[in-house]
């Protein structure tokens, strides 16, 4: 049995206008909701006392302050960790790969987590095990979604050190696989951690569109030449953007 309120149905298709509209006036918030005038001036009362809805001097309505209260309360007591797990398990059970992830920690990258119970062949990387902004896909993914300040004074401070066969120790090669990070919306690895691995990695923003985490797949490097590095770039931003959107992060 359905027992929702009309009167709070209509005033949250109202709200939800406001998704796609910064403001809006009071004859359009009637053309788009097909509410009665009014229903809607009673329903545009009640929201505006309530601090949900504010009208400026130009007549028009926009969200109330209230919603930053709300979205502060909600993104500090988001788990990143809770929200992302499912996500992972998920794309694990699908491509049966590795699934690391990372979130910055000063000028390093950390592992937070990582499934890969259906790997054949285990990699050595643990929760807790840090790494370099600069070296592997997870990593170099956070650094690519940083401000152009940052990453400038990022890379011209810090010395690559090479830790692997790949690791990438010029600076113009660098800038060169950020930019291409930032067009393509992933990047990849090639034994720039540890000799004979792979990665490929999608960012992942909070509600205010701050990169925040990394997501990658990654297994041994046989497996990610051109073909499948097409499949498994496709599924781990489809996977980081899932966990984007559960965090509140709207394109």
């Amino acid at each position: 049995m359905n027992y929702k309120n009309k009167t709070v149905v209509r005033s949250m298709d109202i709200l939800n206008l406001f998704i796609e509209h910064t403001e809006l006036t009071f004859q359009e918030i009637i053309d788009l909701s097909g509410i009665p005038k009014t229903s809607v001036y009673r329903m545009l009362t009640s929201l505006e006392e309530m601090q949900f809805l504010e009208k400026g001097s130009d007549l028009k309505y926009r969200l109330g302050l209230i919603f930053l209260k709300f979205g502060s309360l909600v993104s500090s007591r988001i788990d990143l960790r809770q929200v992302a797990y499912p996500v992972m398990k998920e794309l694990h059970d699908d491509v049966e790969e590795a699934i690391n992830l990372i979130v910055i920690q000063g000028e390093e990258a950390v592992y937070i987590e990582k499934i890969d119970l259906k790997q054949k062949v285990r990699l050595f990387t643990a929760v807790g095990r840090t790494s370099p902004l600069y070296a592997g896909a997870c990593s170099r993914i956070i650094l690519s979604f940083q401000s152009d300040e940052k990453i400038r004074d990022y890379v011209e401070k810090t010395e690559l050190r090479k830790f692997s066969e790949g690791t990438i120790t010029d600076k113009e090669e660098l800038y060169k696989l950020i930019e291409k990070a930032r067009n393509d919306g992933y990047t990849v690895s090639y034994s720039e951690l540890e000799t004979h691995t792979s990665s490929v990695a999608a960012p992942i923003f909070d509600h205010n569109g701050n990169v925040i985490a990394g997501l990658s797949i990654a297994g041994i490097e046989a497996n990610y030449q051109e073909d499948n590095v097409t499949i498994f770039s496709k599924k781990v931003i489809e996977a980081a953007n899932e966990i984007s959107f559960r965090l509140g992060y709207m394109k």
